[in-house]
Formats: C-alpha cells, structure tokens, sequence
C-alpha cells in the first residue's frame, strides 16, 4: 500500500497545479481583453460591448460542442495524453492572441481557447481514477480550493501587468500554461490504464449524445439536472455582480477587486479546508444538502442586503454553497464505470457550458428590468433572489436522487497513476 500511495499523491499535486495555472492563466487575461477589444474598435464601446458578448457566448458553445468529446476521447486514449495537448493548445492560443493584429485574430483565439480549455474536466477524471470512492470530495475539494486561488490571483496579475502592456498578460498565460505542459510530460503519470478504456464513439461524443448519456444511467440524471441548477444559478456572479454592486453601493474599482479576492479566499477556505472533515462526518448526502441550502440562504441576503456591509456578511454564507459540489462529483462518479469517467465529466462540463449560454441573458435581462425606469419599485437584488431560487428548486431533487450508487457499478481505483511504465509514453 505504501508504494501506490507516493504516486497517487504526486498525481494529485499535479492536477492541483493543472488546475491552479489553467485557471490562472484564464484569470490573467480578463483585465485586458476588454481593453484591447475596444482599442481595437477604434474605441468604439458600444460595438465592443457587442463583439466581447460574442467572444463569451462563443466561447461558451465551444465547451458545450468539445467537451464531451475531449471526455470520451481520455476514456479511449487515457487522460494524460489530453491533458497535455489541452495545456500545450493552450499556450499556443495565447501566443496567438498576444500577437493579434485585429478583433477577429482574438475572437479565433477565443475559439481555439474554447476547444482546448478541456483539461478541467479531464482533471476531474484523473481524479476519480486515482481516488478511493471514500476520498474523492476531499480531493475534489482541493481542485475547488484551485479554483479559488486562482479567482484571488489571476485578475490581480492581469490588472497589474496589463497596466505596463496589454499584451503581456497573454505572453503570461502563454508561459504559465506552456510550464504546466512541460511539467506534466515529465511528470505525470497515466491513470487509466489500458485495459479499461473505451472505444471512441461519435454517438455519445456530442452534446445531445452526453445527455442520453447521463439519462440513461440509474440515478444520474437527476443528480445532473440539480447540478444544473446550480450552474445556472451560479452564473448570476459573473453576469450581474459588477452592475449590482456598483447600481446598489456605489462600488469602485478597487472595492469590486477586494469583493472579489474575499470570494476568493472563502472559497479556498471551504474547498480546500472544510470540505472533507464535513463529508467525513455527515456523509455526502447531508454534505450536499447542506451546502445548497447556505447557497440558497447566501445569494438570497445578497439580493435583500441594503448595506454593503451586510452584503459581504452574506460571502461567507454563499461560500459554504461550495460543500455541495465534490460531493455531488463523487455520488456521481460512483454511478458510472471506470471506462466512462472522462464522458461523464464531458457531460458535465457541457451542462456548465449550457448555463453559460443561457445564465447571462436570464440575469442580466432580471436586473434590466427590475432597474427599469417606470417601476413602482425598484429591486436590484432580484437576479439574486431568482438564483436563489433555481438553487432552492434543486433542494427537492436532492432529497430525491442523492443516494449512494447502486452496488452492481464499480469504479475502483485505477493502478495506472501508480505505475510509471506509460509516465514517458
């Protein structure tokens, strides 16, 4: 037992890293690429407003498109071998949109960063792979904790090289992704090992294929529809935080930046902390249910705070939201075979892709509204209450679905990230 376990944990300390310096690197350009949009608009806001809405929603079909191929593909190839390429892509994408002439040159980078940003979800597979079904929140957790570190130092590493050049934030991400590549061809090791792959097959490799997928086995499907609840519930952050707290607070940059960094911090503290002594002691279910709820409660005092003070009262409520999510993964990872962890993740990946094309136009449309002139009221917190309850609708489908998988599905641990014979390969 003891030899597995070195390689086990450097195979995690490298899907930390991964996942660290992708979300890093994603993170670094968001200061600058408005920016360089508008410049490149002749300054033009109006129009760059809508060429920048193209970028996201693209980006985010792209993913919904990808992502379960790139899924399948690590079933039938093994994860490393995607892993990699996503990360070398990536690197490539950036050196193309550092040396973008036009907006069209950055909308195809945007494009190729859409189809190579699979190594996430193919991280989450390595993960179950390497993992015992009893470890797999905690060690999803740390991939959460990832998250958070690099929501704190991305943006702040892209505002203040962005300041010296606009384009250097891109030659970072270039080189951030380009060391991780490197770093994984020498050391990381394959998880699936070849005896348990699965033949590629473009039927499940597409998005309407990855939803009978997830329909098709016992119990997934409704811990996929309340995971997708939760997507879209969370896209509320990224389509209307900004607007909201500066409409309601008067929020300047530099308080919208700290904001941020302390949803951040809370969500290393959580992810990275918390969640695995709370699954170790009220198991996934109550974790799960537990977590939802505070999000339920947190996004709901983010809508009602009149104060700016009892908004950032209500961060570390939301970030107890994050319990729910490793155990989610793992209740629904235990619900497929080993051969079929990377569509899984595919899958889920396009569900996130899917709240993403339709979250922004759903809060940004509530906050409009409610704001409008007219109003015998004006409720600026109403795109939080409204995700507050999508979150709260997914409560019943907890109770519901989320049980421990059926005994007949196994998905022991794979030796392959304990062997180094394919590590080179």
């Amino acid at each position: 037992m003891v030899g597995p376990a070195k390689p086990r944990r450097a195979a995690l300390a490298f899907i930390f890293i991964t996942v660290l310096l992708d979300v890093l690197a994603l993170g670094v350009v968001v200061p600058v690429l408005p920016k360089l949009v508008v410049d490149f608009t002749g300054g033009n806001e109006a129009r760059a407003a809508r060429i920048y809405g193209l970028f996201g929603t693209t980006w985010a079909a792209m993913q919904l498109v990808c992502s379960p191929i790139f899924g399948s593909l690590s079933d039938r190839f093994g994860r490393r071998k995607v892993i990699l390429a996503s990360n070398f892509g990536l690197a490539f994408d950036y050196v193309v949109m550092a040396l973008a002439p036009t907006w069209q040159w950055l909308f195809a980078g945007r494009i190729v960063s859409g189809i190579t940003a699979s190594s996430i979800p193919t991280a989450y597979a390595y993960i179950t792979d390497v993992t015992p079904p009893e470890k797999r929140s905690a060690s999803f957790g740390l991939v959460g904790a990832a998250f958070g570190v690099g929501f704190v130092l991305g943006p702040a590493l892209g505002g203040f090289f962005g300041q010296m050049s606009p384009r250097l934030p891109f030659w970072i991400s270039a080189g951030l992704s380009f060391a991780n590549a490197m770093y994984g061809l020498f050391v990381l090791p394959e998880s699936l090992s070849k005896e348990r792959r699965a033949p590629f097959s473009w039927k499940r490799a597409n998005p309407v294929g990855s939803l009978g997928f997830l329909a098709a086995k016992p119990g997934l499907f409704g811990l996929a529809a309340m995971n997708f609840l939760g997507y879209v519930a969370h896209v509320v952050y990224p389509s209307v935080f900004v607007l909201y707290v500066t409409h309601r607070y008067g929020w300047n940059q530099r308080t919208v930046g700290l904001t941020l960094a302390g949803f951040g911090v809370s969500a290393i503290v959580v992810q990275g902390a918390l969640v695995g002594p709370v699954v170790r002691r009220l198991g996934e279910r109550t974790a799960l249910i537990t977590g939802i709820a505070f999000g339920v409660i947190g996004l709901f005092t983010m809508g009602l705070a009149p104060s700016a003070e009892l908004f950032w009262l209500s961060i570390p409520l939301a970030a107890l939201w994050g319990l729910a999510g490793p155990p989610t993964m793992t209740l629904m990872s235990g619900r497929v075979s080993a051969s079929e962890q990377g569509q899984l993740q595919g899958a889920n990946n396009g569900l996130r892709a899917i709240s993403e094309l339709i979250g922004p136009s759903i809060f940004t449309l509530t906050f409009a509204y409610f704001i409008g002139a007219g109003r015998q009221f004006e409720a600026p917190g109403a795109p939080f209450f409204l995700a507050s309850a999508l979150l709260a609708s997914s409560v019943a489908l907890a109770l519901k679905v989320a049980g421990p998988a059926p005994q007949s599905i196994k998905t022991p641990v794979s030796g392959g990230a304990a062997e180094s014979a394919e590590a080179g390969h």
